[in-house]
């Protein structure tokens, strides 16, 4: 059976998003790979399609919460009228070889016991102050939809095709695993942490890394904000 639709979305990763296409497609059920190129100026178009993986171009960098909605779009295509919508697992482009691992997010969705769920990866990587981030997406999770999150920036997540149209659509960039979580939590949607062996590549501590962190912040702040009143003020400074 092949009931799944693998969906990367990928910015300036020919170094690893062939490994990780070649590892996803060997997961059960996965009959598709999309990779989504966000505005890479690299090959990494190139290199996912020479690795097998179906490619969707965005001309400019359109964000994450974009490219995980084109390449959903994608599957949709591609799957042809008539025929049953598959899962839709999306993956990061830069996990690599690690990607095959990925099969205990498949399993509970594929049983019809989850609707979506979210990894918590094993492998301890530094973060780099990414914490900050995280916990401000954790806390406002906790305080919009009442869900314990221990992963909640994750971006490796299972979802059914109805999970993932009922929360379109997906919040703007960085923003939008917290937005995913409450909506479908809100919504009564079964979501559930699995814990599995995944790695990527560990966030720095230069100038890019922190203005990384600092657009991640932004963009979580503003999602929390239409979702949680008390967020709106510390948005309004963002602007």
């Amino acid at each position: 059976m092949q009931d799944v639709a693998v969906i990367i979305p990928a910015k300036d990763e020919a170094d690893r998003i062939a490994a990780t296409v070649e590892a996803a497609a060997t997961l059960p059920g996965a009959g598709l790979v999309v990779v989504v190129d966000d505005g890479s100026s690299d090959g990494t178009a190139r290199a996912a399609r020479e690795a097998g993986a179906k490619v969707v171009r965005h001309s400019r960098n359109r964000g994450k919460g974009a490219a995980m909605e084109s390449g959903a779009e994608a599957a949709a295509l591609l799957d042809g009228p008539g025929l049953a919508p598959r899962h839709l697992l999306f993956l990061d482009a830069d996990l690599g070889a690690t990607a095959a691992d990925a099969g205990p997010l498949v399993e509970p969705v594929l049983a019809g016991k989850a609707d979506m769920t979210i990894a918590v990866f094993t492998t301890t990587v530094k973060l780099g102050g990414h914490g900050f981030v995280v916990r401000l997406s954790r806390d406002g999770i906790r305080r919009a939809a009442g869900f314990a999150a221990a992963a909640p920036l994750n971006g490796q997540r299972c979802l059914t095709r109805a999970a993932f149209e009922a929360a379109r659509p997906l919040a703007a960039g960085f923003g939008v695993e917290t937005a995913l979580t409450i909506d479908l939590v809100r919504q009564g949607f079964r979501v559930e942490e699995v814990e599995v062996p995944l790695a990527h590549r560990a966030t720095g501590t230069d100038w890019r890394a922190q203005l990384h962190r600092a657009r991640q912040f932004r963009d979580v702040a503003r999602a929390l904000a239409t979702r949680e009143p008390a967020v709106a003020r510390l948005t309004s400074r963002l602007r």
